[in-house]
């Protein structure tokens, strides 16, 4: 379970890693990541932060570049720098001007509602 004073782990810029991250607490990266991310807690990908795969965090501010989808349990902020090519399934959502997003967007209580319908036409038949 994340405490409070739980420490922020911190990929810096210059530093490549090829493999997927699994981490509870908050996380930012300022490198380059070819692979997954999963956190409980906080992501920050910073300006010079690449993530080349699939995250799913509670929270995300992307500053930085993200090729993969996003599944985001909170807040996806997308920052005006920010560069996104991947589908989202995100809570709330966040764009500053400026910020470049491909793909697909759904919303949570979107993707819930479908699921109870379906259920609801299942039980139907």
């Amino acid at each position: 379970m994340e405490t409070e004073n739980s420490p922020i782990n911190i990929i810096n810029n210059g530093t490549l890693i090829k493999g997927d991250i699994t981490a509870t607490g908050d996380f930012r990266l300022d490198g380059t990541l070819e692979g997954n991310i999963q956190l409980n807690g906080k992501l920050v990908i910073g300006d010079t932060g690449v993530v080349n795969g699939n995250i799913l965090c509670q929270n995300a501010n992307v500053i930085g570049t993200v090729n993969g989808n996003l599944s985001v349990k909170e807040l996806l902020s997308l920052h005006a720098t920010a560069r996104v090519k991947g589908d989202i399934l995100i809570n709330k959502l966040s764009i500053e001007p400026g910020a470049v997003f491909t793909g697909k967007c759904r919303m949570l209580d979107e993707v819930r509602a479908a699921h109870q319908q379906e259920e609801a036409t299942e039980e139907q038949q």
